[in-house]
């Protein structure tokens, strides 16, 4: 939807580490920028995970705010074909976005984009706690 040149740009980020993020511009998409992060695959929890996956949210949040983004959406990074349990995913997700927006201006808005039901229920569930 962004267009060929959202690609363009891609190949020039030279790949991303899990756990780091990378910001383009959003072309042809309602959005100024892209940030692009990578979660950690799923190893039973042992292996640094839970960190890598803080990472992510964490560094994308940087990025939205040095680019002076005023939302931001994250899908549920990870949990898909990852395997991440998508309990633990979604604390962390909820827990690294409120103590960034606890000490910074920018995002103003954070949305949690969950694409089925079951990650709706748990992003519910765990928010009202």
């Amino acid at each position: 939807a962004a267009g060929p040149e959202l690609l363009d740009e891609c190949k020039t980020l030279n790949g991303c580490e899990t756990g780091n993020a990378k910001i383009t511009k959003g072309y042809k998409l309602p959005a100024n920028y892209v940030i692009h992060t990578v979660g950690p695959v799923w190893n039973g929890g042992n292996h640094g995970e839970p960190g890598k996956l803080a990472s992510c949210y964490f560094n994308s949040l940087a990025l939205a705010s040095q680019y002076h983004c005023k939302s931001v959406a994250f899908p549920n990074i990870s949990t898909g074909v990852y395997g991440y349990p998508k309990e633990a995913a979604a604390a962390i997700a909820i827990q690294e976005v409120k103590k960034f927006l606890n000490n910074n201006l920018l995002p103003e808005k954070v949305i949690f984009c969950c694409f089925d039901d079951e990650n709706y229920r748990i992003y519910q569930q765990t928010l009202s706690e």
